[in-house]
């Protein structure tokens, strides 16, 4: 298979399913950032279409979740579903620049993201909210869902607002910096798999 032909498939489809989410995510890295959101949580799918729309994937989920008894579970279980994707879609990795970071400002807010693909799972996240939810949307659950996609995408996320403000404008400029980050990370810079180690 030739590298080109290796980036034109860079696309997957998972499903999850329990007795408190039934979820499906499609990813496509080469895509343009066409999306369709569902979550049930009506914020939350205002925040992927905009990971989508700037990151440049396209990337469709829908959620059926317990969001009478809490938002919780269908946070944290979209999270963990859309890393397994991506991860499932970069492959074995060969190619990618790996490391991606961004300064995103929004009005009075500005966050800033730092991304390592390298296969090491950790999150790091600095942020204080001044509201406890927005439309349903508990602020406190957008440090749970990067930890929660940090896991199963094996990536290190460190994301932090250095000016704080308006939690949606906060939340907003996150997602958009996780976005562009994401967008450098995933861009095929290369042909080899970028670790002495030889493998992500």
């Amino acid at each position: 298979m030739s590298h080109n032909e290796q980036k034109n498939i860079r696309s997957a489809n998972v499903q999850r399913r329990t007795s408190e989410t039934d979820i499906q995510v499609e990813v496509n890295l080469e895509g343009s950032g066409q999306h369709s959101v569902d979550t049930g949580v009506v914020f939350l799918d205002h925040m992927l279409a905009s990971f989508s729309k700037h990151s440049e994937i396209d990337l469709v989920v829908t959620c059926k979740g317990d969001t009478d008894v809490d938002d919780h579970h269908s946070v944290e279980d979209i999270a963990l579903v859309i890393g397994s994707a991506i991860l499932k879609a970069l492959g074995d990795k060969r190619g990618i620049q790996r490391y991606g970071w961004s300064m995103i400002p929004m009005d009075e807010a500005l966050a800033r993201c730092a991304l390592d693909l390298g296969g090491r799972s950790y999150s790091v996240f600095k942020c204080r909210f001044s509201r406890p939810d927005i439309n349903g949307f508990s602020t406190e659950l957008v440090e749970h869902f990067f930890l929660s996609l940090s896991r199963t995408l094996q990536a290190n996320i460190h994301l932090r607002v250095i000016e704080e403000g308006n939690s949606h404008h906060m939340i907003e400029a996150l997602f958009k910096a996780f976005a562009y980050a994401f967008k450098q990370a995933v861009a095929i810079t290369g042909s080899t798999i970028p670790s002495t180690k030889g493998t992500l």
